[in-house]
């Protein structure tokens, strides 16, 4: 799979999200896990520092994800990219605000509570496990920019290029159909 290559990443994903509940859930939930980690990751040591700005593992995975959203698509891209780093930057005001005596259980109990919405969405709806079980890294890239792209497809109709949505959902249906298969003779 390559890098950068936003069919077979939105169609990995998107084929352990096809029920509307769980992607609902997903959508509710992905990007307060994203804001809470980067909450987090503020209380890093810094690796940078340029004048007065301290810049540490918060600001770098930030760059790193924006920075990728914009090689996956342009549009959609930019977008991520500007929540990615509203996140950052509202996120870095609830740390210092909180300090982390307190960021880190609030930070705890708000990525319990989202990550167990999210395995319900999945054990009750999807009645399958997580991206993550099977590819980690790319479930966690890939999860703020596939919620974000069903809410742009779903409200405005957004595709990436011409056809991507025809091609993605027959990507997803063809690993469905592979996965009950696989799943039908483990019963049998």
């Amino acid at each position: 799979m390559g890098l950068l290559d936003l069919e077979k990443h939105f169609a990995f994903y998107g084929a352990y999200h096809s029920n509307q509940v769980n992607v609902a859930i997903h959508i509710i939930f992905v990007w307060p896990i994203v804001f809470t980690a980067l909450i987090l990751l503020h209380f890093t040591p810094t690796i940078l520092s340029i004048g007065p700005t301290q810049l540490n593992w918060a600001f770098f995975s930030t760059l790193f994800y924006a920075l990728f959203y914009i090689g996956l698509d342009r549009k959609a891209g930019f977008l991520a990219a500007f929540f990615t780093f509203l996140c950052w930057f509202t996120s870095s005001f609830v740390a210092h605000s909180l300090g982390f005596s307190l960021g880190w259980k609030v930070v705890l109990a708000a990525q319990l509570f989202c990550w167990t919405g999210q395995f319900i969405g999945h054990g009750v709806f999807e009645k399958r496990a997580p991206a993550l079980l099977d590819n980690l890294v790319q479930a966690f890239l890939m999860a703020p920019f596939f919620v974000l792209l069903e809410v742009l497809q779903s409200s405005v109709g957004y595709e990436p290029y011409p056809g991507f949505n025809t091609r993605v959902q027959a990507k997803i249906d063809a690993d469905i159909k592979q996965w009950r298969d696989k799943k039908q003779k483990k019963l049998s």
